[in-house]
């Protein structure tokens, strides 16, 4: 301790009595930042940021700070380590650990993913031709993993001659991947290092020539397509599409045909795709549609046809058209499928003798098959008040077999073939929860509308066991996003049972900014009407203490990320609605970064946020922004959390959050920041250490509730 403590000399300043661990936790002084105005302006308005200096990563006196808060949260919460650690080993306990996907059939080989018991990490393998045949492992992540606090190893992409497969690492949570090629009847990994890639890359057809996409090293934009030649010098490859318009990313994929190689670039608003014959990977990328402001469209290609998803003419909900290979300029698309108002066409995948459509409506997922001769056209009946079902896994184009995934808060996880001829649908495999104790008939869900202070019905799904009763009393966790058009819909959670069974209700709340309810209700959650989504959260809160499934002492708010800004907003517009909040790597200081165009990820959310080089957007984006409306009022318990290496929300934001929330905060509730010194965005990499962060979180919920076993 009192070498931390000299380190701390400048940064942060603690009370003696910081030394006494059998102190009581109330006794305990928390860590106090230093303050260094810097003085921001912008459209002559000034902000004065006490708390700047944190952006500096490398800067000793920012890591002790960061390490002078996960002290201070260690001895706040030493309290519930055991019942942390209680909670860790029941979730993992809940986890077939020797458990292995559904394999999958593509190119002549059956694809498994596996786990070993006690290992943290996947094995991947595939058999020849058939299941029963010898299995060959193509990668043991658990060995590859060794000696690493961090380890992804992502974008798997096999060669048409089955002989190679390309992959993309990651030891540091930046998701800079590392591309390399390893050789499956040798064994041998290539010398070759493609760096700073996304980790994804795609195969032409001659099995030499390598697409994948590389990342800007200072904004980690995806922005440029290159082609590498089996067996020669990285530094060679030949760059075949770089994206200027920063607002754009870029990426490169192979059509589920296999006969075309495909550069797509897209932003919030609008996208562009170029393709070329996988076939020919020596000539030029052909545009697809030339980009225009507002247009979006994706493509499949099918025969002598691309199939276009889009939202041309106004589409709102998106429909979708198709267009002859040779002529793909939009004057030549036609209609298959038209527009809806009251269906969101999400996707689709494309079989030699069917079409099958992703829609969504009235927030529920919805699946359509029809044939192409026109003697089917049905959806998949589910049943359901409230679910999740999407199309899977399927590579092979000719086949009868749909496969699909489908579960609800209480139904767990279920791989289903669908046969499209007969309609008989085969349930290969359901979610296993170990443990004795889970029984699905234990609980029960719904879906309740609340109503939104503009008349908006705003939609509830909400899960707990069975019996308990409305009267105000029970403790309630409510979860959203909010953001992208990204829809949290109603999944089935093995982890979340470690709450539920202990008397918490769960609550997903349908916010606009996503899409639960179609394109507009993502329209009327971003930009000028971002604040709809925080004012909804607040809304549905309010009916769930109206309607007595909780009380204001007993409801507890969380999201992460975008819906980590929503949680800043939240608490300072209505603190007192909530006993505690969650708040996971949030993005809460949002004009300080959107006006940085160094940071990772900044230009291309201006058309979710606005950019606040406009004065109007500036205004409107200060008004909410979490850091700059922090006051002198109470605020709930609070836990952060972020990760040093996070490249999607820096560490410093919520940081310097949790540094002026102790300056201003009027209250004695706890405030916690607990920082990953070695992760990023995504938290942990092993299947097991995550799960200790969801205890941390729910030790802190719990500990709240005075629940401690």
């Amino acid at each position: 301790m009192k070498r931390l403590l000299g380190i701390l000399l400048g940064c942060v300043t603690f009370a003696n009595a910081q030394n006494d661990n059998n102190l009581k936790t109330e006794n305990m002084v928390p860590p106090i930042a230093k303050k260094e105005a810097k003085k921001l302006e912008k459209h002559g308005d000034v902000r004065i940021d006490n708390y700047f200096w944190m952006n500096q990563r490398e800067n000793p006196e920012v890591t002790a700070y960061l390490n002078a808060e996960n002290a201070y949260n260690d001895k706040m919460t030493a309290h519930t380590k055991d019942f942390q650690e209680k909670l860790f080993e029941e979730m993992k306990s809940r986890i077939k650990e020797d458990d292995e996907s559904v394999p999958y059939k593509l190119n002549g080989y059956w694809y498994i993913t596996r786990f070993e018991k006690g290992y943290d990490y996947p094995v991947y393998s595939r058999k020849k031709s058939s299941l029963d045949a010898s299995e060959e492992v193509m990668f043991n992540v658990n060995d590859m993993a060794k000696g690493y606090d961090y380890y992804s190893l992502g974008g798997l992409n096999v060669s048409m001659d089955n002989k190679l497969v390309a992959f993309g690492t990651d030891t540091l949570s930046r998701r800079k991947y590392t591309i390399r090629i390893k050789n499956l009847e040798t064994g041998e990994i290539y010398s070759e290092e493609i760096k700073n890639t996304t980790g994804s890359s795609t195969w032409a057809n001659d099995n030499k020539t390598l697409f994948y996409t590389k990342k800007d090293p200072q904004t980690l934009r995806s922005y440029r397509i290159y082609k590498h030649i089996l067996g020669t010098d990285p530094s060679e490859d030949q760059l075949v599409y770089e994206e200027n318009d920063d607002t754009f990313n870029t990426y490169v994929y192979k059509s589920k045909s296999r006969q075309y190689i495909i550069i797509g670039s897209h932003s919030t608003l609008t996208t562009e795709y170029r393709f070329l014959d996988a076939d020919r990977p020596e000539e030029q990328f052909q545009v697809f549609q030339p980009r225009e402001l507002g247009l979006e469209y994706s493509i499949s290609h099918y025969g002598d046809h691309f199939y276009v998803v889009t939202n041309k003419d106004k589409a709102t909900n998106f429909k979708l058209m198709k267009t002859p290979v040779t002529a793909t300029s939009q004057e030549n698309w036609e209609n298959v499928i038209p527009h809806r108002d009251d269906y969101l066409l999400e996707d689709i995948d494309i079989f030699k003798d069917y079409l099958v459509v992703s829609e969504r409506h009235n927030g529920l997922n919805t699946i359509r098959i029809i044939a192409w001769d026109g003697s089917k056209d049905a959806y998949i009946p589910f049943g359901s008040e409230t679910y999740t079902a999407y199309t899977s896994i399927n590579p092979d184009f000719d086949t009868d077999i749909l496969r699909y995934s489908y579960n609800s808060l209480t139904t767990p996880t279920q791989v289903v073939d669908y046969n499209m001829n007969t309609g008989e649908k085969t349930v290969l495999k359901e979610q296993e929860v170990l443990g004795g104790k889970f029984d699905k008939e234990n609980y029960t869900s719904e879906r309740i509308w609340a109503t939104a202070e503009d008349g908006t019905k705003i939609p509830v799904s909400l899960v707990y066991r069975k019996g308990i009763k409305k009267d105000g009393s029970n403790p309630l966790l409510q979860y959203a996003y909010g953001s992208y058009g990204s829809t949290i819909d109603p999944y089935f959670s093995t982890v979340r049972l470690s709450l539920l069974d202990r008397g918490f209700i769960y609550a997903i709340a349908h916010i606009r900014g996503g899409e639960y309810l179609g394109r507009q209700w993502y329209e009327n959650g971003k930009l000028f009407t971002k604040k709809n989504t925080f004012t909804d959260f607040i809304d549905v809160s309010k009916y769930l203490i109206y309607q007595n499934y909780t009380s204001s002492d007993h409801l507890y708010a969380m999201g992460g990320s975008a819906g980590g800004l929503l949680m800043g907003a939240v608490v300072n517009m209505a603190p007192q609605l909530y006993n505690g909040v969650i708040a996971a790597v949030p993005f809460v200081d949002v004009v300080t970064t959107m006006l940085d165009d160094s940071i990772p990820l900044t230009t291309g959310e201006y058309d979710e946020w606005g950019n606040p080089n406009n004065k109007e957007y500036y205004e409107y984006m200060k008004s909410y922004s979490p850091y700059d409306n922090v006051v002198a009022q109470d605020y709930p318990n609070m836990l952060v959390t972020t990760g040093l290496h996070d490249s999607q929300v820096q560490y410093w934001e919520p940081a310097k959050w949790v540094a002026k929330l102790r300056e201003f905060k009027t209250d004695d509730h706890v405030l916690l920041l607990h920082t990953n010194m070695d992760a990023g965005h995504g938290g942990a990499s092993g299947r097991f250490e995550s799960l200790k962060e969801v205890a941390e979180e729910y030790a802190f919920l719990l500990d709240l509730e005075g629940i401690s076993e």
